[in-house]
């Protein structure tokens, strides 16, 4: 059976920083992993994506420059360096696996979720 299961989620002051992990199992994948989030009332929207072969990295624009992806193809898992968070960064944040056509920004495109884990940052 496939999980992914987030960690790292908290409480941080605006200017803060929050490292998220997303550890997987079940199954090795050779595809994108992603990173979404949801706020309250907004659709989730993408936040980053990785590749596994050559470690190519995607980001939102709003998050550009802030944020890093990274994964261990080892451990199977994906990690979200967050910093300099800011007040409108606070979301349930959502691990994703196993696109493979390339829309890795779209949720459609992802068949796996993890059950998500809340970031809260204050100003």
């Amino acid at each position: 059976q496939v999980q992914l299961v987030e960690s790292g989620g908290g409480l941080v002051q605006a200017g803060g920083s929050l490292r998220l992990s997303c550890a997987t199992s079940g199954r090795a994948f050779s595809s994108y992993m992603g990173w979404f989030r949801q706020a309250p009332g907004k659709e989730r929207e993408f936040v980053a994506a990785i590749t596994r072969g050559s470690g190519s990295t995607y980001y939102a624009d709003s998050v550009k420059g802030r944020f890093t992806i990274s994964r261990d193809n080892a451990k199977n898992t994906v990690n979200l360096q967050m910093g300099s968070l800011k007040p409108e960064d606070t979301a349930v944040y959502y691990c994703a696996a196993d696109c493979y056509n390339g829309g890795y920004a779209y949720t459609g495109c992802y068949h796996y979720w993890g059950q998500g884990t809340q970031v809260t940052v204050s100003s």
